[in-house]
């Protein structure tokens, strides 16, 4: 496991990781080096996509939160999971939680939320939202097995900036 605040490795089994995830994966921080690697496991593993994901827009999340991408590696250090945990210094937003195809049913995801509300406790957060797809069944199991459910009365609104689109 990866101290989230610091970003360094914690030392010891990672006994947070259940059932057969233990020992073969690991939590850190993304660095800019694993870019590449985010991107290609996005394109694998998540629904849908966003006008942030490409090089440059990981590459400013890192820059302007370096601690809030966390992520799942193998043994063998390929990234094999991934979580944002945004604080922005009020709210506690959850993006990309995704999870190889390959890796899945292992306790990955689960270990990557409980590593970003440890992070979100840490800096004084209360409530974490997600944003879930609404198409995305998979997702809906997978946040409503982790305690989260969507709030109706709210509904998302959104505008591309102009020149980033």
């Amino acid at each position: 496991m990866t101290d989230h605040l610091s970003g360094h490795p914690r030392t010891g089994p990672s006994a947070d990781l259940p059932g057969d995830a233990a020992g073969e994966v690991a939590l850190r921080a993304a660095t800019p080096e694993d870019i590449p690697a985010v991107l290609d496991l996005w394109g694998r593993a998540a629904k849908g996509t966003s006008i942030t994901d490409d090089a440059d827009g990981v590459a400013g999340l890192l820059a302007r939160d370096p601690e809030c991408l966390l992520l799942a590696t193998g043994a063998d250090g390929a990234v094999v999971g991934t979580v944002i945990a945004g604080w922005d210094g009020w709210r506690c937003h959850l993006y990309r939680l995704a999870v190889d195809p390959h890796h899945r049913r292992r306790g990955i995801g689960a270990a990557l939320l409980a590593a970003a509300e440890s992070r979100f406790a840490a800096l004084g957060g209360r409530r974490a939202d997600a944003m879930v797809l609404d198409d995305n069944a998979l997702g809906h199991r997978t946040w409503q097995a982790a305690g989260y459910g969507p709030q109706p009365e709210w509904t998302r609104w959104v505008k591309p900036l102009e020149g980033r689109v």
